[in-house]
């Protein structure tokens, strides 16, 4: 993908590892009889750990930008500072410095990398044959033992479109919704590696991706089987979660006690791990009455709802979400493709946050991805329209800072803060215009794409020699 960009770097800038929730079981003994008691040793919570390595960078200073710092504030004119892969200051000026690249921006843009929460990326690629159709395992309705990145293929062009048109530097890659329960999700840094653990971002937690309403009713109940009506979804959830509650008090026991260690159970595992806090739940939801009943399903079975995707009619349960610090990641006006679907207002996202609920937009889509700037410039359209004021930095955390808590991932990224990762984009001109594009995108402080630069051009394996190929356009 980028051949100019050479050998690979260390992760962090002091060498060290980022920590992982699946750290607290890395030193658990192998040896027989030495495995329990004790927290989190049975079996291994992180088998398959990241491997990811920035590209190495060089220190750069842009001056003279327009800056959204992701955290809703902004500089005009002013400077952005990066070195050894982290933001070193965001002022408005800032001296240069010996062995410095320095980028005059004058009437260009400065914000932090998009965050896509919601991505089939990998699982779905181009081009989007059946034989590259790995995103939906339909063959039962609780499938929590899969895991997205198990499918993910990094040669897939779609990477490199959204991180040259869209500036989208993380994202969030999910199963698919045809299931109660679809699986893991895994986020990753949107960068060019051999292996799916190459992308895999250093300390991200897992997801688990859940799904209400039309989807999992009509796949199983066209197969004559359980769940065919709503109620029938519920009551599939509540009995996966009560089996999970006691596997989780098996193992509680055993860590706790020793003996025998129960049998494995895959999906329980990744049940496990969300009622232990460590894995999140993003759930696959459209109507305001069925996001209020998962919220109190969470309640029965003692875990936590962290975001709900698509949330067409999030708006009018803003307070709900609010008060069971539940985000929505919704879309700027995808609506009236299903029933569920059909009740959709433009303001959604702009309601959700004037009510200080946690609010995002998302693509969902291979194509939206390359636009999400263009999405929210419509939700602030819509709401301009409805009366309520929306400032363009502030519309910016809803591409950077929300998605990345919400990914649990914001003390790291999301932002423009001195210490956090150096993934910034300079566009050349206002970013919620539709005339405006990524000029520059760094990822950890590398460069990884320039428009004016056809060596760091994104471009897959599978694309070499093909026609096309590294298009950006």
């Amino acid at each position: 993908m980028l051949a100019a960009a050479g050998g690979l770097a260390a992760c962090a800038a002091d060498g060290t590892r980022a920590h992982t929730a699946g750290d607290r079981s890395a030193s658990a003994k192998k040896d027989k009889g030495d495995e329990a008691p004790g927290a989190g040793k049975g079996y291994n919570h992180d088998p398959y750990p990241s491997t990811y390595r920035a590209y190495p960078g060089r220190p750069t200073l842009l001056t003279n930008v327009t800056i959204y710092d992701g955290e809703g504030g902004r500089i005009d004119g002013g400077a952005v500072l990066f070195r050894d892969g982290k933001i070193v200051e965001v002022a408005q000026s800032i001296a240069p410095a010996a062995g410095v690249t320095v980028i005059d921006g004058t009437g260009k843009w400065v914000t932090p990398g998009v965050i896509d929460v919601h991505s089939h990326l990998g699982d779905y690629p181009s081009p989007g044959v059946e034989a590259l159709s790995d995103g939906n395992e339909m063959s039962a309705p609780v499938t929590a033992e899969v895991w997205a990145e198990h499918s993910v293929w990094p040669q897939d062009p779609g990477f490199g479109r959204a991180l040259a048109n869209g500036g989208v530097t993380t994202l969030q890659i999910l199963p698919g919704s045809a299931n109660l329960f679809g699986g893991r999700s895994v986020t990753v840094k949107n960068v060019y590696a051999r292996t799916m653990q190459g992308m895999k971002f250093p300390g991200a937690p897992y997801g688990l991706k859940m799904a209400c309403g039309e989807n999992p009713k009509r796949v199983y109940g066209s197969k004559g089987r359980m769940p065919t009506t709503r109620m029938g979804n519920v009551a599939v959830d509540r009995a996966t979660w009560a089996k999970a509650r006691a596997y989780d008090r098996k193992w509680d026991k055993y860590e706790e006690d020793g003996g025998d260690a129960p049998d494995r159970d895959l999906a329980m595992d990744t049940l496990r791990g969300v009622l232990d806090g460590e894995i999140l739940v993003h759930n696959h939801c459209y109507r305001a009455d069925e996001m209020a009943v998962v919220l109190d399903m969470a309640k029965e079975f003692g875990y936590k709802v962290t975001a709900f995707h698509h949330a067409v009619e999030a708006y009018k349960i803003a307070d709900l979400l609010k008060a069971n610090g539940t985000c929505a990641a919704v879309w700027a006006d995808w609506w009236g493709f299903k029933m569920e679907a059909y009740d959709a207002v433009g303001e959604n996202l702009a309601i959700l946050d004037r009510a200080g609920a946690c609010a995002m937009i998302h693509s969902d889509d291979e194509n939206g991805i390359q636009r999400l700037n263009q999405e929210v410039a419509k939700v602030m359209g819509s709401a301009r329209r409805a009366g309520i004021a929306v400032t363009p930095e502030h519309a910016w955390t809803w591409l950077a800072i929300a998605p990345a808590r919400a990914l649990g991932i914001d003390q790291v990224t999301g932002s423009l803060k001195p210490g956090k990762m150096a993934d910034v984009v300079l566009w050349n001109g206002d970013p919620f215009s539709v005339y405006t594009r990524p000029e520059k995108v760094w990822v950890d402080g590398a460069l990884l794409f320039d428009a004016n630069d056809k060596r760091l051009r994104p471009v897959s394996d599978f694309e070499l020699g093909q026609p096309g190929e590294g298009d950006v356009k």
